[in-house]
C-alpha cells in the first residue's frame, strides 16, 4: 500500500498497519550516480594571463601545470568575463554572469538586476546540482562570491559556499589574501591559520593540505561516491608572495626587460602551436613605455615585482603537483576531469609603476614611483603587498591587446587545460573552438550524464546558457558549436559571432555614444591586430545590432562605468547586513571581522570608545582595524596610550599619558569631519582631551582588505611602532569598545565636485 505522509508529503511505499507486526517498512533509495559517472577538479587561477604558464609559452617553472596540459588539451581560444566574481559566478552556474546578478565583483548591491552582487537562487550552481545527483561536493580557496558586508562571523550565510551546495569549504571569502596572513574560514566559521609567517605558513600549502584532507576522507569513507572539488587559489592576484627561496631563483631572470621577454614568449608559443604562424605582437598598450626608454632605477623596480610574480606562480605549481600527486596515489586521477583555468587576463591595477600597496589602486590614486622604489627589498615578501606594473601585465598577456577589466583579448582570452585519462584519448592537443567559461558547467553536465534540474529547493531555475564543449575533447576539427558570446564589463562592450568580434574600449565617465567600436576577424586574426571596422561598416553596424539585442537577453543593461569602491561606498546593504549599523559595540572575544564587513569610517565622522582596565606595565593593542597598507589602531605601548592612523605607511599619531590609577579608563577617539577627506583627529581620557592632530587627508573609499580586531591587530599589523610584536594582544582587561558613525558621509557629487 503506498500513502502520502501527512508530515513529508513523500510517497510511501510501504505499509502502514496498526502496528509493526502488521506494516511493512520501505527505504527511500537516494540519489545514486553511476559507478563510472567522472569526478570532477576546478582549479581557478586569478588574474593569469594567456601567456603566463610554461605550456603557454612563459619561461616561469610551472613543470606540474605543464604536465597536466602534457597528458590532456590545451584551448587556446576559451573566453572569461574580464573580471573575477563574474567569471566565478559564469564557471559555477553556467550563464551569463549579469544574467545571474553579477555584473561586477561581489562588493555591493547597486540597485539593478544585474548587479545585486550576488548569484540569484533560480541560477542554481555545479555544486547545487551534482549534490542531488548524489556527488559530494567541496570547496577551496578564493570564494568572493557573497557581498563583502555579508562576511561577518553573523553572515548572513546564504550566499557563502555552504549556502551554495557545498558540502564543506575551507579558505577566504574576500577578493584577494595576504599569502602569510589570511583571514580563513571552514565551513561558516573564521578560524585562525594553523601556523604563523616565522612558522613558514603559506596560503598555497594550506589550501592544498585541506584539499587532500577532504579528498582523503572521501575516497577513505564514501570510494564509490563521485566528487566535485572547486579550487581556487589566491595566485595570481596581488599580493604577489612567496617564500624567499621562489624569489631567489628569479633574480635577474627578467633583467632583458618587457619587451624582449614578450617577443621571447610569443617565438614559443607559434612553435608549440599554442599560437597560428603568423601571429604578431599587438603594439604596447596605452601608457606602457619601451624598456630601453626607463631609467636604471626604473628597470632595478620593476623587474623585482615581475620577479615577486614568477616566484609566486612556481612556488603555486609546486603545491598544485602535491595535488595532483595525492589524487593519484588516491586511484582517482584517471576518472577526474580536471579543468584549469584563469577568471580573467593579467591585472592592470598594478598602474605605471607597479604597487607595494592595495590602497592607491582602490581609492583611484596612482602610486608615485619613490613610494615604490623605498619598498623595493619588501616586494614579493610578507612586508608589501605588491602587484605588477602594467608593462609586464602585458607580457603575461603575451600577445593580446589590453588586461583584466577589458573586453579586448587580454581581458578575456584565457589559458584553460582539461585533463581526463579516462575520457580524452589525446595527450598534449590542442583546441581552438572558440569557448566560453559558461560551458563548464553543460560540459561537467553531459560528461555526468545528467541534466541540470528544472527546481532546485523549490526554486525555478531560469535555463543553461552555456554550450558543452564535451564534442571537442576527442574531435580537434569539429567546428564550435557556439554561435554568439556578448561581453561587458565597466561600460566596455565586445560580440562575438562566427569567428568575428566587434569590440569598445570605455572611458571610465566618457559619453558611451564617443566609445570607438573595432571590428576583428579572430578566426584569422588571433592578436587582434587589424581592424576592419573602416573596411566592413556594414558588418560592424549588424555586430552592433547584436550587442544590443544579446545585452537585452541577458539583463546586461544599464551600463555602468563606476569603478569598485564607488560601488561598494554607495551602494546599500542588506537589511540583514551588519553593515548597515550606525553604532556598534564590541565585546571581548569577538571574532575578527573581514575588511568589506567593517564599520564604514571612510570621510565621515566617526568616535570610538574603549572602556578598558590597564594593568601595571600593560600594554597591547585595543582595537585594529586594516594592515600594513592603511588602517588606524588604538593601543597602549610605553607608559602612552596611542592612536595612529596608517594613510599610505604614513603614521598620523595622537598620543596621552597612561593615567597613574588601576581603575576602569574611559579612551575616546574621535575623527571631526571638517571637509572632503580631511579632519581632526581627537584623544581623551576619562572625558578630558589630551591630545589632537590635524589629519590634512583621508581615504575616500578604501583603507585595507584586511578587517577589524579587538584585543590585537591580527594580520598584518596597521603601526609599525609594534610591528615587530606580531599581533601585540592586550594585556589588560576589555570591557567593551563602541564606533560611532556620523552621518556626514560624502556623496559621489561631492568627489566630482572636488576633482
Amino acid at each position: 500500500m503506498s500513502i502520502t505522509h501527512n508530515n513529508t508529503h513523500e510517497l510511501f511505499k510501504g505499509y502502514v498497519g496498526r502496528t509493526y507486526k502488521d506494516s511493512t517498512p520501505w527505504w527511500p533509495e537516494p540519489q545514486s550516480p553511476d559507478e563510472d559517472s567522472p569526478n570532477v577538479l576546478v582549479i581557478l587561477f586569478d588574474d593569469m594571463g594567456f601567456g603566463s604558464l610554461g605550456c603557454f609559452g612563459s619561461e616561469i617553472d610551472t613543470p606540474n601545470i605543464d604536465a597536466l596540459a602534457q597528458g590532456g588539451l590545451r584551448y587556446n581560444n576559451f573566453h572569461t568575463t574580464a573580471l573575477c566574481s563574474p567569471t566565478r559566478a559564469s564557471l559555477l552556474t553556467g550563464r551569463d554572469h549579469h544574467a545571474v546578478g553579477m555584473s561586477i565583483i561581489a562588493n555591493a548591491d547597486s540597485g539593478f538586476p544585474s548587479k545585486r552582487g550576488a548569484i540569484r537562487q533560480n541560477a542554481g550552481t555545479i555544486a547545487e546540482m551534482l549534490s542531488g545527483e548524489g556527488y559530494s561536493t567541496y570547496a577551496i580557496g578564493k570564494w568572493h562570491l557573497a557581498p563583502v558586508d555579508q562576511t561577518s562571523a553573523v553572515g548572513p550565510f546564504d550566499q557563502w559556499p555552504l549556502g551554495r551546495g557545498f558540502s564543506k569549504y575551507y579558505g577566504f571569502l574576500e577578493a584577494l589574501s595576504d599569502q602569510f596572513r589570511p583571514a580563513l574560514v571552514r565551513d561558516n566559521q573564521h578560524v585562525e591559520p594553523p601556523r604563523k609567517p616565522d612558522e613558514g605558513y603559506t596560503l598555497n600549502e594550506d589550501l592544498v593540505d585541506n584539499a587532500c584532507q577532504f579528498l582523503t576522507d572521501h575516497v577513505s569513507l564514501a570510494p564509490k561516491k563521485p566528487f566535485f572539488m572547486y579550487f581556487a587559489p589566491g595566485a595570481m592576484h596581488s599580493p604577489h608572495q612567496a617564500p624567499q627561496e621562489f624569489l631567489d631563483k628569479y633574480k635577474g631572470r627578467f633583467d632583458a626587460g618587457w619587451d624582449k621577454v614578450r617577443e621571447q614568449r610569443l617565438a614559443r608559443q607559434i612553435e608549440m602551436g599554442i599560437v597560428p604562424k603568423g601571429t604578431g605582437l599587438v603594439p604596447r598598450n596605452e601608457g606602457v613605455e619601451p624598456w630601453d626608454s626607463l631609467s636604471d632605477d626604473q628597470k632595478k623596480l620593476y623587474c623585482k615585482f615581475e620577479e615577486a610574480y614568477a616566484a609566486f606562480l612556481d612556488h603555486t605549481d609546486k603545491e598544485l603537483g602535491r595535488l595532483f600527486a595525492h589524487l593519484e596515489a588516491l586511484g582517482k586521477k584517471d576518472n577526474t576531469i580536471i579543468f584549469l583555468l584563469s577568471d580573467n587576463g593579467a591585472s592592470q591595477e598594478g598602474q605605471i609603476h607597479g604597487s607595494t600597496s592595495t590602497t592607491f589602486y582602490e581609492n583611484m590614486d596612482a602610486e608615485p614611483f619613490d613610494f615604490n622604489l623605498e619598498r623595493l627589498d619588501n616586494i614579493g615578501t610578507k612586508r608589501a603587498k605588491n602587484n605588477y606594473p602594467i608593462g609586464w601585465a602585458q607580457v603575461e598577456n603575451t600577445p593580446l591587446r589590453r588586461y583584466k577589466q577589458n573586453t579586448h583579448a587580454g581581458g578575456v582570452q584565457d589559458p584553460m587545460i582539461v585533463h581526463w585519462p579516462k575520457g580524452i584519448k589525446e595527450q598534449g592537443g590542442v583546441r581552438n573552438q572558440f569557448h566560453h567559461v559558461m560551458d563548464i558547467v553543460p560540459t561537467i553536465l553531459e560528461a555526468a550524464g545528467t541534466e541540470a534540474p528544472s527546481m532546485i529547493r523549490g526554486v525555478p531555475q531560469m535555463n543553461i546558457h552555456g554550450t558543452s564543449m564535451l564534442y571537442s575533447f576527442n574531435d580537434k576539427d569539429q567546428p564550435t558549436h557556439k554561435r554568439t558570446q556578448v561581453f561587458e564589463m565597466f561600460g566596455h562592450r565586445a560580440i562575438w559571432h562566427d569567428g568575428w568580434k566587434a569590440v569598445a574600449y570605455h572611458k571610465r565617465y566618457s559619453d558611451y555614444d564617443d566609445d570607438q567600436w573595432e571590428l576583428y576577424h579572430v578566426a584569422e586574426d588571433f592578436a587582434e591586430q587589424n581592424d576592419l571596422a573602416h573596411k566592413e561598416p556594414d558588418r560592424l553596424r549588424k555586430m552592433i545590432e547584436l550587442w544590443w539585442a544579446e545585452a537585452g537577453r541577458y539583463d546586461i543593461l544599464p551600463l555602468d562605468d563606476r569603478g569598485f569602491a564607488e560601488r561598494r561606498a554607495m551602494a546599500r546593504p542588506r537589511k540583514d547586513s551588519p553593515r548597515i549599523q550606525q553604532e556598534y559595540v564590541f565585546y571581548p572575544g569577538m571574532t575578527n571581522i573581514p575588511g568589506g564587513a567593517v564599520p564604514f569610517t571612510m570621510d565621515r565622522s566617526y568616535q570610538i570608545d574603549a572602556r578598558v582596565r590597564i594593568s601595571e606595565n600593560g600594554e597591547g593593542v585595543i582595537l585594529a582595524c586594516g594592515g600594513l597598507c592603511g588602517g588606524y589602531s588604538l593601543y597602549v605601548k610605553d607608559g602612552k596610550i596611542v592612536h595612529d592612523y596608517n594613510f599610505y605607511e604614513q603614521m598620523l599619531r595622537t598620543e596621552a599619558p597612561v593615567p597613574d590609577q588601576d581603575d576602569w579608563l574611559d579612551i575616546r577617539y574621535r575623527f571631526e569631519k571638517t571637509g572632503i577627506c580631511k579632519g581632526i583627529g581627537h584623544l581623551s581620557v576619562n572625558g578630558q582631551e589630551l591630545s589632537q592632530i590635524d589629519i590634512p587627508e583621508t581615504y575616500k573609499y578604501f583603507m585595507e582588505w584586511e578587517g577589524l580586531s579587538l584585543g590585537r591587530d591580527a594580520g598584518s599589523q596597521v603601526s609599525p611602532a609594534y610591528a615587530e610584536q606580531g599581533a601585540f594582544p592586550f594585556a589588560g582587561d576589555i570591557d567593551h569598545v563602541r564606533i560611532t558613525l556620523g552621518t556626514d558621509i560624502a556623496g559621489p557629487h561631492d568627489y566630482e565636485s572636488q576633482d
